[in-house]
C-alpha cells in the first residue's frame, strides 16, 4: 500500500508540474491577444476558447499519464481500457464499472483528488481569462 501511495503522490506531481507549463502557456497565449480581448466580444470568445483547448489538453495529458501507469502495472489488458478507466477516475465520475485489482486500487482516489485539484486549477485560469473578456463590457443597456 505504501509504494503505492509513493507511485500515486508522485503522479500527481508530475501532473502538477504539467498543468503548471501548460497553464503559462495558455496564460501567454491569451496575453499575447489582449487587443483581441478587448475588441469585439466574438473576438474575446474566440481567445478564450484557445485558452479553453491548451488547459483541456493539459487534463487529458494527465488522464492520459495515469493511464499509461494503470497499463504498466498490469492492471488492463488495452492501453484503451486503462483510458477510460483513468478518464472516469479523473473526472471523479466513478462509474465502478470497471475496478482495478485491490494490490493498486488506492491509484484510483489518488487520481480523483488529482483529477479535482487540476480541474480546480483549469477552472481558474478559465475563470481569469473570461473575467478579462468580458471587462468593461456593457451587458445591460441604461
Amino acid at each position: 500500500m505504501l509504494m503505492n501511495f509513493v507511485m500515486g503522490l508522485s503522479m500527481m506531481a508530475v501532473c502538477l508540474l504539467l498543468q503548471g507549463v501548460l497553464v503559462i502557456a495558455a496564460l501567454r497565449y491569451f496575453a499575447r491577444r489582449q487587443d483581441q480581448v478587448h475588441s469585439a466580444f466574438l473576438s474575446a470568445m474566440r481567445v478564450t476558447v484557445g485558452l479553453m483547448f491548451i488547459l483541456i489538453i493539459g487534463n487529458v495529458c494527465q488522464l492520459i499519464a495515469w493511464a499509461m501507469l494503470f497499463y504498466g502495472l498490469g492492471e488492463f489488458d488495452t492501453l484503451g481500457l486503462a483510458i477510460y478507466h483513468s478518464a472516469v477516475n479523473f473526472a471523479t465520475l466513478g462509474y465502478g464499472d470497471i475496478v482495478m485489482s485491490a494490490k493498486h486500487q488506492l491509484l484510483g482516489p489518488l487520481e480523483a483528488l488529482n483529477g479535482a485539484l487540476m480541474i480546480g486549477v483549469t477552472t481558474a485560469a478559465l475563470s481569469r481569462a473570461f473575467a478579462e473578456a468580458v471587462k468593461d463590457r456593457p451587458f445591460v443597456s441604461s
